[in-house]
């Protein structure tokens, strides 16, 4: 299997989160981070609408395809598609732990499945010369996560598999929400640690609860990356310092450059007929902890669902908090003066 450069920080798969608008934000905030899509099952892909499901900007790369499913051969043909539409990486989903991924016999219930895994993950290695990635927990339910985790990374290595990003807590398929899996299950990055540790050759990225670049760069001291979820969407301003931090290149993206770079974006898509919501919706945490950061959600909410809404409406938020911005500033140096 052909292998991409070190992941040393990517963005996270998230359903209904990180969809082809959420990603081109992000990557005016990065140029060098992996994006992963939201996990599309084999079904979708193989007998949906594949146009729309697999569409994805070219400024997105370097970018992952992320797959549900179980069926090895219906895994290569939906690998071999997103290999063909010109995904980066194919990466099989053996993490997610709701009700639906596990009736349909994919996502963190095959963690009880390794050698399945493995066979998968077999045949979309054969199907694509792109890299065939898992992302996995540790364990599920009743299952000893140091030799859960080790068995299911074993047996795929065995298979040709790489590159594995590990969710460092099980999920308890039984008993939690999908919501309560995401925070419940205590975190053990030991042990992750310990997999890069006991297996060098392979390369271990980690995820789970990290929600600052400072702790990404103590991870790093022990595996070869880090996947950021919920701190990257919710305050995607961290992405900006990504190039710079990690990876030793340029200078950091403020927030309103990140605007400037997506309002191109934003106008093609306006003009093909895409709602402006559809974009906004994953800008409200840009400017997470800045002044006029309420005025801007509040102006992108009320003002970006409304029928015709346009451009004119992220101009109008971003005067909002540059005004307010300005406004604090004045205050601050007055402040400064009187004293």
């Amino acid at each position: 299997m052909k292998q991409h450069p070190p992941h040393r920080l990517s963005v996270a798969p998230m359903m209904d989160w990180t969809d082809r608008h959420c990603r081109v934000l992000h990557r005016t905030l990065t140029g060098r981070a992996m994006l992963y899509t939201e996990m599309l099952t084999t079904g979708a892909v193989l007998h949906g609408d594949r146009a729309r499901l697999l569409a994805f900007d070219a400024a997105e790369h370097p970018v992952a395809l992320q797959l549900g499913g179980s069926e090895p051969d219906d895994l290569a043909a939906a690998a071999r598609l997103g290999a063909a539409e010109g995904y980066d990486e194919i990466n099989l989903n053996v993490g997610c732990p709701s009700d639906r991924v596990q009736s349909g016999r994919f996502g963190a219930c095959l963690m009880k499945e390794p050698a399945l895994v493995a066979e998968c993950m077999a045949a979309i290695g054969g199907a694509v010369k792109v890299p065939a990635t898992v992302k996995c927990r540790i364990g599920v339910d009743d299952q000893e996560p140091a030799d859960s985790l080790f068995r299911l990374v074993d047996l795929c290595a065995e298979a040709g598999v790489r590159h594995f990003v590990v969710h460092a807590r099980k999920a308890w398929l039984k008993g939690l929400s999908p919501k309560e899996n995401r925070d419940i299950p205590p975190l053990d990055y030991p042990l992750v640690w310990r997999l890069k540790a006991e297996r060098p050759e392979l390369r271990i990225v980690i995820n789970g609860g990290i929600a600052s670049l400072d702790e990404a760069e103590a991870h790093l001291r022990h595996v070869d990356g880090v996947m950021l979820g919920r701190a990257a969407y919710h305050t995607p301003a961290i992405l900006g310092e990504v190039d710079a931090r990690l990876f030793g290149e340029g200078q950091a993206v403020s927030p309103a450059e990140a605007v400037a770079r997506y309002r191109p974006y934003v106008e093609r898509e306006l003009a093909a007929g895409t709602h402006l919501a559809a974009m906004t919706r994953h800008m409200l945490g840009l400017f997470h902890g800045v002044p006029g950061a309420r005025a801007w959600r509040r102006i992108l909410t009320v003002e970006g669902v409304k029928p015709g809404a346009g451009i004119e409406v992220i101009d109008r938020a971003l005067a909002a908090v540059s005004g307010l911005q300005d406004e604090r500033a004045a205050r601050r140096l007055e402040a400064g003066e009187a004293a």
